[in-house]
This record gives C-alpha cells, structure tokens and sequence, in this order.
C-alpha cells in the first residue's frame, strides 16, 4: 500500500465521482483508476461498486476510510514536525464541552491556546454531557473535556477547575421569584427541567440529590440535553432548573436566580482526559490549563 494510493482512494471515497477526484488530485482519470485498481488488487478486495451512474464504497472501502483518513494526518503532522522550530507545538486538539455550563472556563483555555500556540488546529466539539464525553474521550475522538465532577471512569485523569454553588431559576412571573432566597422544600410542587439520564448529567445527579435531601422526589417537566435550551424552557414558563450561580450572566429574560437557603448545593466541574493518549498538543494544553485554569480551593 502506497501513501498515492492512499491518496487516490481518499478523493475518490470522499467525491464518489472519479471524475472530480482526478480533478483535485490534478491528474488524468484513467491513471487514477488504475491506482486504485492497484491499491484493490494488493488489498485482495473492492473498495468501489462502480456503474455507469454512481460510485460508492464497497463494505471493504467503508472499513479503510478511516484508517486512510488517519495515514494521511499522520503524514501531515510529520511535515509539519520536520518544518516546524524548536519548541513549536503542532497537529489537532478536539476539545468537547457542554455548552452554556462553559462559558467561563472555556473561553480562557481557547484563548490561551491560540495566544501561545497558533500552529496548534483547535477543534470545539459541543453539547457533550458525560456519558457522551468520556465515549468520545475513549475511542480518541476527543483529546480533552470539560466535565462534571466526579466520574466513574478509572482510565480516564481528571483535575477539577471550579467549585459553584447552584442556585435555581425560574420564571420571573413565578410566585416565588420576589424572594431574596429559596429552600429546596418550597420547589417540590414545581416541575423541573432537567438533562438526561442516559447521558449521566452530573447537574442532573446533583439536582436529584439536592431534592432528595430536602424530602422529595423531583417531577420532571422535560428533559433536554443544552443547559441553555433548559434555561430557555425556564423563560417559557415550563419548570424550573438549579444551575450554578456563573449561569446569572448570561440568562434570558424572562428568568430570575434565586440562591438556595441552608446547607450549600455544590456542582464540582473539571477537566478530564486519556493519560495513555498524551500527544504533545495534549501536554501543552494541559499545562495552558494550569495557568489560566487552576485547580480551586477546597
């Protein structure tokens, strides 16, 4: 198998048209068809359903486009390791997070990143709750995740970035919303908004504990996956959600926060990644994270 082989079946899988994939590897059609004849033969299978009309991938091709995908980054980064100056961090960085629950965390790693490391391909991947994000983490999708703490997950390092109490919203027409605080008690007749189960939402599981402790069970008005599609539903009068006190910033109108009285509801969020997975854009961005992000008090 040869790297313009590799090439060759890449363009083709990704137009499905050998016509435009000779065109952007700028070379004849039929060269191009031989190659991948070529690259099927030393592989012992067809990697195209060819007809007058169409192309597609065979089950074989299906298989090798990723690894194909990956061979050819891997060349990338290997230039770039060649041409690049002492000390110069390069390759990709994809980065998961949850949304709105960031927003004061993520801004300043991302910053800080481009700031000291500009050759360094900055992917954002968000909407991620836990379950979703430590799936990613481990099939190498992502190299780095904001999280909530804690996470059943030994394989994975995590450090913790922030300690909030949460408090809860509501809609401003509430009967309560005139109050300068709440008790968890008083919220037991409202339906809450919450995320998901199956996705493990630590805000989730905090929320259940929180009403636990004040005596009741929550009734779930809805369940959504976006922290701020749940504070939108609490504008419209749909429930109510206890969210952490960095959320007062960026509310939409329509909601007041309200603290939560007696003992704290706290909501621990961190950063979590495969240490066996340590590439050096991993470890320079875990190092950016201990300058602009250091780990709380306790």
């Amino acid at each position: 198998m040869e790297l313009r082989q590799i090439e060759a079946f890449l363009a083709v899988a990704e137009e499905l048209h050998f016509g435009r994939a000779a065109e952007r590897l700028r070379m004849a059609q039929s060269p191009l068809s031989q190659t991948i004849k070529k690259l099927e033969k030393g592989l012992g299978e067809p990697l195209f359903e060819r007809n007058t009309r169409s192309v597609t991938l065979t089950t074989a091709g299906h298989s090798l486009l990723p690894h194909a995908r990956r061979i050819l980054e891997e060349v990338d980064l290997a230039r770039r390791a060649v041409s690049a100056g002492t000390g110069t961090i390069y390759g990709k960085l994809a980065i998961g997070f949850s949304g709105a629950l960031n927003h004061a965390t993520l801004p300043p790693l991302t910053r800080a990143l481009r700031q000291h490391y500009p050759q360094l391909e900055v992917t954002l991947h968000g909407g991620l709750l836990t379950q979703e994000a430590l799936q990613q983490l481990g099939n190498g999708a992502l190299d780095l995740a904001f999280i909530g703490l804690p996470i059943d997950a030994p394989s994975l390092a995590t450090r913790r970035i922030a300690t909030e109490r949460l408090g809860v919203t509501l809609p401003a027409d509430h009967p309560l919303a005139g109050q300068a605080s709440v008790g968890m008690a008083e919220l037991a007749g409202d339906p809450f908004i919450t995320m998901p189960a199956a996705q493990g939402s630590t805000l989730r599981e905090v929320t259940f504990a929180a009403c636990a402790a004040a005596g009741f069970r929550p009734r779930i008005g809805q369940e959504v996956s976006d922290p701020y599609t749940a504070l939108s539903l609490v504008a419209g009068g749909v429930g109510i959600s206890l969210m952490p006190e960095s959320i007062e910033g960026i509310m939409p109108a329509g909601i007041v926060f309200l603290p939560l009285e007696g003992e704290e509801v706290l909501l621990f969020s961190g950063l979590v990644w495969n240490p066996v997975a340590l590439s050096p854009a991993l470890r320079a961005a875990l190092r950016i994270a201990e300058e602009v992000l250091p780990s709380p008090a306790d």
